[in-house]
């Protein structure tokens, strides 16, 4: 995830040299009837004030790098790295960053149309895909399906397929999220300000040491407090959102690169090449070396 984000420093290093205010670019890399990914990237800031805008179509947009708030009329979450904002069609809806500049989204639109077709070839029950929640956070059933598309994001648009990732991650959203509690809502701004700097810090170096007791201590309060109120505005617990950090550094590592599998397992965190080994398998299904064989078609 590291050069993904990296796309995004430099965006956000020329918005402050040239002062320009903080936007939002799309840049289409595929699309087709009824369906489309972009690539956005927002150099938005704190000093940015939020304006509300619409989805044309429904949204289903996977979070690369950084970190912020959505607010829409089904609810209000912190949205953060491997987590999926939700969005349905002619929804209002306001993105702030008061807490930390700048994001970088793979977004899926759909037509509502379309849409329904899959969720009926999916058997997804209940007609519409209205969404009622507006976030999934980074769960185990989605991981496989994220790093594929953020791996996407890496190999170039023409190298990756498009078309059947948008298929199958809209089945797959519109069955996680039909037995999804709906959020939380009303967190103190200090505390989304606090949990988002934990996320930020966790982000820039998911490798290294990251024990609750220090995690607490930099956000300022106890450990039994952060971990609630981390849980409460992130969706996963610390010890999951790293894990969940670390083995997509590590999937997608394994896909682009030929260094030595253990040499990547410590690379991204993990001890123990079994422990990776066990905590890999339990997230993608595949051991490391099969799940390298397939993402490289061998």
């Amino acid at each position: 995830m590291a050069k993904i984000a990296l796309e995004l420093e430099h965006a956000l290093a020329r918005r402050a040299v040239s002062g320009a205010p903080g936007r939002a670019t799309a840049r289409v890399l595929a699309e087709g009837g009824g369906w489309a990914v972009s690539d956005v990237l927002c150099t938005s800031g704190p000093g940015d004030h939020p304006f509300e805008e619409r989805h044309a179509g429904v949204f289903i947009a996977i979070v690369a790098a950084g970190t912020f708030q959505y607010r829409s009329a089904v609810g209000r979450a912190l949205m953060t790295p491997g987590s999926l904002l939700l969005g349905n069609a002619g929804q209002c809806f306001e993105c702030g960053h008061e807490h930390g500049a700048g994001d970088r989204c793979l977004s899926f639109e759909y037509a509502p149309g379309y849409l329904e077709r899959l969720a009926a070839d999916a058997g997804v029950r209940g007609g519409r895909p209205d969404f009622r929640i507006v976030r999934l956070p980074p769960v185990r059933a989605l991981s496989p399906l994220v790093t594929r598309a953020c791996a996407g994001l890496l190999a170039g648009p023409t190298e990756t397929p498009w078309e059947e990732l948008a298929i199958e991650l809209a089945a797959r959203v519109m069955q996680v999220a039909r037995g999804a509690m709906r959020e939380a809502s009303g967190a103190p701004s200090g505390a989304m300000a606090r949990v988002t700097r934990t996320v930020r810090t966790i982000d820039q170096g998911p490798h290294e040491g990251l024990a609750v007791g220090s995690l607490a201590r930099e956000a300022g309060l106890s450990p039994y407090h952060f971990l609630r109120t981390f849980e409460r505005l992130t969706g996963v617990t610390p010890h999951q959102y790293v894990l969940r950090a670390r083995l997509r550094q590590a999937a997608m590592r394994l896909a682009a690169e030929t260094a030595r599998i253990i040499d990547i397992a410590f690379d991204c965190g993990f001890g123990d090449v079994s422990n990776f080994n066990r905590a890999f398998r339990a997230e993608f299904g595949v051991s490391p070396r099969v799940y390298r064989g397939q993402a490289r078609g061998s």
